[in-house]
């Protein structure tokens, strides 16, 4: 389930590290005169000139970047690592769950779990580009609760900040219509109502959920959502791994990978969530590092087995026929069992991931629009409502091809090209900092090389492959 950070509260940050460790505050008389320096920069981007050479370049040790403290007791709050790891979790298993089998059956489950490592691989190392910038404009700003749009404007200027907005913006509106066009076509099959009526049902509980729901409301809400996502796929995987062919699974063609990436790739984003985690852990460069790959490998572990799941309980999956097809429809179709379980677990997937995605765009077009802060305004659920709703009954089929859109073109460049290219200006470019942070990711200008070369070949084969043919 996808959830932004509107759903958080974003702690004052207080403390500001020295430069091997932090300063530690116990006294009241100490808190209240670090709230009036609370937004001091931690790190300047001009070195002094009395400053010896050897120390420009100088990495910053240190145990935490500041402390999350209760507004009203003034006590230290840590964040939680189990609760950075959950959230991680969270918000990578979501609705693109649902299209893994129907976009891996052409490969087989053998290539396709060489790929979903490989995609896994990917996201992390952009996961942790974006912590690493993240933390490093925190560190700069003074300031938690920092925002794409803040980091690409520290370091790619007006461009990166247009870009980062209407990639943020083409994501979200085009998964909206997927999450849409997917719960009618459920809903109907349960209720026995046209398609039109089921969209438009779907649309309003969730949207007036999201709108006049409190937080502690919108958080029960998601709750119970992810208690029952848990159980249909707890259920799921008891009943259906009884009748898994095995030899299914030793299955490969790698020759249909290339067409799987897009959507495997975008049902690993978590990314939308990293200034949360990072700020959350009071920037603590190790705990962000272990939530965001044990997070992301618990989420791998969940893809390997639906996948093996769907792909196993399905005989004589026809391979290289070059038409997408659904497996779990043909699985529901074949078991009575299994049929309902699999339409719950994709309701409750969509539902989750419909209210995070809703929140965020509801949350950045506020802020773009230059509306009031604390209360809803309609105009910007307005916006997120009505177009996928109408764009998902103009065209029924619009589930995969809104998602291979996403992922392709939104995904790829949000949280592909742009966390490296950051990064690249973060480290490399003239007006970088003298001193630095520590780096998540290792490997200098060959390993960001590699990552905006490997989403750019993907994107660049997708527009040949869509657009390249008469």
């Amino acid at each position: 389930m996808a959830l932004s950070s509107a759903c958080f509260q974003v702690p004052t940050l207080l403390l500001i590290p020295s430069r091997k460790q932090l300063l530690h505050t116990h006294h009241n008389s100490q808190l209240q005169r670090h709230r009036r320096t609370a937004f001091q920069t931690c790190c300047s981007r001009r070195s002094s000139p009395s400053e010896p050479t050897q120390k420009e370049n100088e990495v910053f040790e240190f145990e935490r970047l500041f402390s999350n403290l209760n507004q009203a007791t003034l006590k230290r709050e840590p964040g939680s690592l189990s609760s950075a790891i959950v959230l991680v979790v969270g918000t990578t298993v979501g609705a693109g769950i649902l299209a893994i089998p129907s976009v891996t059956q052409e490969s087989g489950f053998l290539a396709s779990a060489v790929t979903c490592i490989l995609c896994w691989v990917f996201m992390v190392v952009t996961g942790l580009l974006l912590a690493e910038v993240n933390v490093n404009t925190m560190c700069e700003l003074g300031s938690g609760g920092v925002s794409l749009v803040s980091m690409a404007r520290r370091t790619l200027g007006t461009a990166g900040v247009q870009i980062a907005c209407w990639s943020y913006i083409f994501i979200h509106y085009a998964l909206l219509v997927a999450y849409v066009a997917r719960s009618s076509d459920i809903l109907t099959n349960f209720l026995g109502i046209p398609l039109w009526e089921s969209a438009t049902l779907f649309s309003l509980i969730f949207g007036c959920i999201c709108y006049f729901g409190s937080q502690r409301f919108i958080g029960a809400v998601n709750g119970v959502l992810v208690f029952g996502l848990i159980a249909s796929f707890a259920a799921l995987v008891a009943v259906a791994s009884g009748n898994l062919h095995w030899d299914a699974l030793l299955q490969a063609n790698f020759d249909a990978v290339p067409m799987s990436i897009p959507i495997i790739t975008l049902s690993f984003v978590y990314q939308n969530v990293v200034p949360v985690v990072c700020t959350n852990l009071e920037g603590n460069l190790s705990k962000v590092r272990t939530a965001i790959v044990l997070g992301t490998a618990i989420a791998l572990v969940l893809f390997l087995v639906w996948n093996a799941v769907i792909l196993g309980s399905i005989p004589n999956l026809e391979m290289g026929s070059g038409k997408i097809t659904d497996p779990l429809q043909q699985l529901q179709s074949t078991s009575g069992v299994v049929g309902p379980i699999i339409q719950v677990f994709s309701l409750l997937a969509i539902a989750t991931s419909y209210i995070g995605f809703v929140l965020g765009l509801a949350d950045f077009l506020a802020d773009l629009l230059k509306l009031p802060t604390g209360q809803n305004q309609p105009l910007p659920y307005l916006l997120i409502l009505i177009p996928p709703l109408a764009l998902s009954l103009l065209d029924p089929e619009i589930f995969f091809k809104a998602l291979d859109f996403a992922g392709t073109y939104g995904v790829l460049v949000l949280f592909g090209v742009l966390p490296a290219a950051m990064s690249w200006s973060e480290r490399y470019s003239s007006s970088s900092p003298a001193v630095k942070l520590p780096q998540l990711v290792p490997g200098g200008r060959l390993t960001l090389s590699l990552i905006i070369g490997a989403a750019g070949c993907v994107i660049f084969s997708e527009i040949f492959e869509n657009f390249g043919h008469p």
